[in-house]
């Protein structure tokens, strides 16, 4: 249980602003997450490590000389914006480029590459390095396209300390997916964790049980067994963890058992007992380990051991010392540790374009029916989280609302500034995509800025527009989020929308009886398919996102991004008609 917060919505922002309080001279609050107080050296890469909220000390704990120059933060368990990304690589970076790191999810694929990307497009070279250490996701011969766990602190490590000690970009780039592809992780779960202002867990286990498996945001593991003690809970998690040989096949290894919030320290000394002991039966030679928190998952109970095997070059920036607020290694940070900052980039907000009276009239009809789409998800928050939950990481129902109420809250503010129909949904579309994070908060950011395209800030929106803004919206969900009818995603309903439309458009059914009660009529029809498609997922085992490591577990529930499309559009559709 999460006891203590003010808002959940502003639990993960409030958090930020506690914690570089208790750090002033450490960590230095910017848009969109942390950056070390003191500017980066010249011609040094930055380290820019990040994810969701919720599992600290990863990611902001971690800046600091030796570690990590920036850490954007997202909402709890939902990757941070492209926005944060961006903000914070820009407030990071000075001349030297930009490592881009976080844990191997599509949501966080999605925004740092988008910010990648816009880095680029400046002239700043960026490298992107997915952790993907977790074999409880994926085939061995797939290492790279499992997802990141706890592995992401001796990667990440290993890659800052390579920087403070003068390794270029190339070199940098080279040792972090070095120590990713020497390094695997195993954890367990013996009771799920609970979302601020949530009245119970994500999932709960079985009396007597364990879950092997789990995922760092919530996600339920992919088998059960017997409660065991915490010796034979330390052969599980050995023995699973050198099932493999990674590509560097080394006899010293680095090895985190990490607590991932809610088992004490001496419960861990014990089971490391254990542990330690095995490791070094199997031949192993342990170099610095790490017993405690450092991939946390809120109060989740349960525990994760990493193991990364080590040559000379890895074992040199394990060793080296660090100095971040929740990671101190040991001696003095050599180098330069920067500069005092002059000044700090923030982002500001785009000018209003001229509009016409039709075009602003239009404008104000979007706003209104964004309204609407917020109090309907605030409606449906509770449903939504919970089907979330079965598979995933429950967040889907917190980010939605999210999104909705920072695109409402942007149309209202370009609305008072006299704005056309495309300004209020590129711009609303722009906010939906900051706040929400994470996957679906990218894919309908792009969906409402795909749809303003295909409006004018000087003529009224007609029903022709519509239907091909909304078509070239699902267009853009499938274009970006890469997913396809039968993944078990929000692409199931959204495209028997878009065909339904195209159809309408393509056989002229759209041009009936005049061209807005036409456009009402097929985008009413649209809807239909959608909430059939929508619930028809119940019968689909997850093939993508979070929810495919969990099998045929989400068989029974509905996909929940899906359902919200769903929901949306049949509002959109009675907003019209009325």
């Amino acid at each position: 249980m999460t006891y203590l917060f003010d808002d959940p919505q502003t639990f993960p922002s409030d958090a930020v602003e506690g914690l570089v309080a208790a750090h002033p001279e450490e960590l230095l609050r910017v848009h969109g997450g942390v950056v070390r107080a003191k500017r980066t050296p010249a011609g040094q890469p930055a380290l820019v490590v990040g994810g969701g909220s919720g599992h600290y000390p990863a990611f902001a704990g971690w800046v600091g000389p030796g570690f990590a120059h920036g850490a954007p933060c997202g909402n709890i368990f939902s990757s941070p914006s492209s926005d944060q990304v961006y903000s914070v690589a820009k407030n990071s970076e000075n001349g030297g480029g930009v490592i881009l790191g976080f844990g191997h999810y599509a949501g966080d694929v999605l925004h740092f590459g988008v910010a990648a990307e816009k880095l680029r497009a400046e002239g700043i070279d960026v490298r992107i390095v997915a952790v993907s250490d977790d074999i409880a996701s994926g085939l061995e011969g797939e290492h790279r396209d499992r997802r990141g766990i706890a592995g992401d602190l001796p990667v990440f490590k290993v890659a800052g300390a390579a920087i403070q000690a003068g390794a270029d970009l190339d070199d940098a780039e080279r040792l972090a997916w070095k120590a990713n592809d020497a390094t695997r992780s195993l954890g367990v779960a013996f009771d799920g964790c609970t979302l601020p202002g949530a009245e119970d867990a994500l999932f709960h286990v079985p009396e007597g049980r364990m879950a092997i498996g789990l995922g760092i945001h919530g996600e339920p593991g992919i088998d059960e067994q017997p409660m065991p003690s915490a010796k034979e809970l330390a052969k599980v998690l050995v023995d699973g963890v050198l099932a493999e040989t990674p590509e560097l096949d080394s006899q010293r290894v680095a090895v985190v058992l990490n607590g991932l919030g809610t088992v004490k320290y001496e419960e861990m000394f014990v089971v490391w007992k254990h542990a330690s002991q095995l490791l070094q039966e199997a031949g192993l030679t342990i170099v610095r380990p790490e017993v405690g928190e450092h991939v946390t998952s809120l109060d989740m109970a349960g525990l994760s051991l990493t193991v990364m095997r080590l040559d000379e070059e890895l074992e040199q920036h394990w060793l080296a010392a660090a100095d971040a607020p929740a990671f101190r290694r040991g001696g003095t940070v050599e180098g330069d540790l920067g500069t005092e900052r002059t000044e700090i980039y923030t982002p500001g907000e785009d000018p209003i374009p001229d509009a016409s009276d039709e075009s602003k009239e239009s404008a104000q009809r979007i706003a209104g029916i964004l309204a609407d789409v917020e109090a309907l998800l605030v409606e449906l928050e509770p449903e939504l989280g919970r089907m979330d939950a079965i598979a995933g990481d429950g967040d889907h129902g917190q980010g939605m609302v999210l999104g909705a109420k920072a695109a409402r809250t942007a149309a209202d503010r370009v609305i008072a500034g006299g704005c056309g129909a495309r300004t209020v949904l590129v711009q609303a579309g722009a906010a939906w995509s900051a706040e929400a994070g994470g996957t679906s908060g990218a894919l309908w950011g792009a969906a409402l800025t795909s749809l303003g395209s295909a409006f004018s800030d000087e003529a009224p929106v007609s029903g022709e527009h519509l239907l091909t803004g909304l078509v070239q919206a699902v267009e853009a969900v499938e274009r970006l989020g890469g997913a396809k009818p039968g993944d078990k995603t929000m692409v199931d309903a959204a495209v028997p929308f878009r065909e339904a439309i195209a159809l309408a458009q393509a056989t002229g059914a759209e041009k009936g009886d005049g061209p807005a009660a036409s456009a009402s009529r097929t985008i009413e029809t649209a809807a239909a398919r959608a909430v059939e498609a929508a619930e028809a997922t119940a019968d689909i085992s997850a093939t993508l996102g979070r929810a495919r490591n969990h099998g045929d577990k989400s068989v029974g529930t509905p996909d929940p991004g899906a359902i919200s499309f769903s929901k949306i559009v049949t509002l959109l559709a009675e907003k019209l008609s009325a």
